[in-house]
This record gives structure tokens, sequence and C-alpha cells, in this order.
């Protein structure tokens, strides 16, 4: 019983211990990055990359080992999913559809939407069939280029949001239609990510795929016409007052994202799905929305997205990526920056933007970050994306947002926008 017990002791120091490192770096790192112009997410991925194999575990490897073990501790995995749970909860609720307010603004995110997700999946499906003999032997080649093709239609919304803040479009008709577009693409990458997870799970059953989509149908159903109601009651009985949640709703909240991740995985597309959608149950009662946002968003976003960022950064090694393998990296920035850019521009011109609005619609689509990580570890989970294609398209998603603020800043000034000083992301 003393072994047991001392063991658990152990256990519970070595989480505190890379807890600390991990929230630490991460909020340093999202200090330095909001100094430099960029979102402070960024900052977080970085520091996530710099604690795993890829700068630490190469200086020194002895202490990365004793502070974080061969491979990510099962504690901190667990912490790392169900704070992606409760993230994907939030994002889940922050879904807006009725920004649009003229035909123009309407018609430019819906072919914007179309475009940033048709062209970029179709240029994902072509590498991933080009590539798969040579970077995924033994990985069935369908399922690699799905997955490759989802990674490169993605466009990471929150993140999207934090930029739209710091530049001062939130509120402006590029921000909004980009915001839109986004929303529609990530509901479209979810989905598709949602019918990959199935079809990989099911190993290609035709009776095992249909039961479970089946299932998700059924659960769609049963959110809509049991939960969504009931929830409504719960709000109205129990509404948030001065943006505090009572105690009683936020058990019953949490029941909630917990119970549908339950299903979620039991239907075999993985817990988070679970959490989104709560969020979209939740979606309408933005007093509920803000109350928790104020309440518990900043510890989600302050101790479990820090989490995330360091379990995918110890998954990550940079420097195992060969000459040969730089060369495939090349080709997958190339891919992914035109595949979205080039469409949206088009897209955008379409609608009736000048040239250098389109651009900046094409550069705000361009953003991957947090939903691209989300995407790449999941495949990474399903044993589709080998490590070294993981690693190239985390480089993919850090790059492709890393690029959009010094975008921002030489083409806004060309639309006649004006960007605000000390805004932060």
């Amino acid at each position: 019983m003393a072994s047991s017990v001392h063991s658990s002791e152990d256990l519970l120091f070595s989480v505190l211990v890379q807890l600390i490192i991990m929230i630490a770096a991460a909020r340093t790192l999202n200090i330095v990055a909001r100094r430099l112009g960029q979102p402070g997410a960024v900052g977080e991925i970085i520091a996530g990359l710099l604690l795993g194999p890829s700068l630490l575990g190469a200086l020194a490897p002895a202490l990365s080992l004793q502070l974080f073990g061969a491979t990510p501790a099962p504690a901190v995995t667990i912490i790392s999913q169900i704070g992606l749970t409760l993230l994907m909860f939030q994002i889940g609720m922050e879904f807006e559809f009725a920004h649009l307010d003229t035909p123009q603004h309407r018609k430019g995110a819906a072919l914007i939407a179309g475009a940033s997700v048709a062209v970029p999946l179709l240029a994902g499906l072509g590498f991933g069939w080009f590539s798969a003999a040579a970077l995924a032997p033994g990985i069935d080649p369908t399922l690699y280029a799905l997955f490759c093709g989802n990674a490169m239609a993605i466009t990471a919304l929150p993140i999207l949001g934090r930029i739209l803040a710091q530049f001062g479009l939130t509120d402006r008709p590029l921000g909004v239609v980009a915001i839109a577009a986004a929303a529609v693409n990530d509901v479209a990458g979810w989905v598709l990510l949602a019918s990959i997870s199935a079809l990989a799970a099911a190993r290609f059953s035709g009776a095992d795929l249909a039961l479970q989509l089946a299932g998700i149908a059924a659960l769609l159903i049963i959110a809509r016409l049991v939960l969504a109601p009931l929830a409504r009651r719960l709000v109205a009985a129990l509404p948030p007052v001065a943006g505090r949640i009572d105690p009683t709703l936020m058990a019953a909240m949490l029941a909630l994202v917990f119970g549908l991740a339950i299903c979620t995985y039991k239907l075999g597309i993985f817990a988070i799905f679970g959490g989104f959608l709560a969020g979209l149950i939740m979606h309408r009662h933005t007093g509920f929305v803000a109350a928790w946002k104020g309440q518990v968003g900043g510890f989600v976003l302050v101790f479990f997205l820090p989490v995330f960022f360091t379990y995918t950064g110890l998954r990550t090694n940079l420097l195992g990526l060969g000459l040969a393998d730089l060369a495939w990296l090349a080709l997958i920035l190339v891919l992914a920056i035109a595949a979205k850019i080039i469409p949206v521009y088009a897209a955008a011109r379409a609608s009736g933007y000048t040239p250098a609005q389109a651009a900046v619609l094409g550069s705000l689509m361009n953003t991957r970050a947090l939903m691209e990580l989300i995407v790449l570890n999941i495949g990474r989970d399903l044993g589709v994306l080998p490590p070294a294609v993981f690693t190239m398209l985390v480089v993919m998603a850090v790059a492709t947002t890393i690029m959009t603020g010094p975008l921002l800043k030489w083409l806004l000034p060309r639309t006649g926008h004006v960007i605000p000083q000390g805004v932060e992301a």
C-alpha cells in the first residue's frame, strides 16, 4: 500500500513539473509572439516545438528524457485531450453565421468558403497519392491522401478571430466575410475529418461503416430534438447572473460535454467531436457563452491549450527530417499556400472585391494553426500520417499562420484600412 502511494506521489510530482514548464514556456513565448505582431497562439505552438526533440531533446537529451520521458506521459496525454474537448466546446459555441448583411458579402463568403475547401482538398489529395509510395509505405494510400487533403483544406477559425481583433477587422466587411467563410470551411473540414476517421475505424467494412454513420445521424437528431431543448430549459431556469454561471448549470454543461464526448468516442470519431457538438447546442445562448468565456475560457486557454501544444511538440522532431524530406516539405508549403491564396483571391475578385481586398482575404484564409494541429494529431493517432509527414505538416501549419501577420501589415494599408496600434492577438 505504501509503495502504491509513493508511486502515485512520484507520478504527481513528475506531471506537476511538466505542467509548470509547459505553462511557463507557453506564456513566455505567447508574450514574445504578440510583441512581434503575431497571434499569441503562434508563440505557444513554437514553445511546444522547443520543448520537444526539435530543441530540448537535441541539446539536452538526458534532461529531456528526465522531464518528459521517451513519450508523453499518459497523464499529460489525458489532460491534453480533456482540454482539447473543452476547447472544441468553446469553438462550437463561437461559430457565427449571422454576420453577413449584404448580397455581396453573402456571395463572397459562399464563393470563398467553397474555393478555400475544394482547391486545397484536391491539391492535398494529389500530393497524398503522388507521395504515398515514398512517404507512407504500408499505409492505405486513400486514407493517407484524404488526411493530406483535409490538412491543406482547413482554416483555423479561433486563431483567425484573434488576428482579426489584432488588426481591427472584427466588425469590418473583410473581417466579417473572412470569419463567415472560415466558419463554413471549418464545418466542412470537421465533417470530412469525422468521415475519414469513421472510414479508418471501420477498416472499409461496409456494414460497420453504415452502422457507424447511422449512429452519427442518430446522435445529431438526438442533439437537435432532445438535448438542445433540454439545454434551453436549463439555461432559462438557471440563467447566468452578473457574468457568473450557476454551479448546477456548470455541472450540467460539463456532463453534456463529456457525455457527448463518450458518445462520439464510441462511434469511432474521437471524443473531441462530442465537445464540438455540445458547443453547437449552446451556440444560441449568448449570455451563457459570454459567461463561460469570462469564467472558464481563460483557464482553458492558459492551462489546457499549452498542454496540447506541448503534447504536439513532443511528437514533432524537426531535426528528424533528411535532405530528401526537405524537398517534400518545400512542395507541401508551395501547394498549401498557393492552393489557399490563389483560389480565394479569384473567388473574392469574382464577388466584386478589389485586388487588395481579395489578397487580404486570401491571406486570412491561409491561416491554419490550431485546427490543423488537431487534424494532424488525429491522423497520427490513427496511424495514417507517418512521423515525417506529421512533422512536415506541423511546419506547414506554423508557417502559414506566421506569414499572415506580415502579409496583412503590407496589404491592409492598400485597402484604406488603418491598422490599430497595441491591439493584442
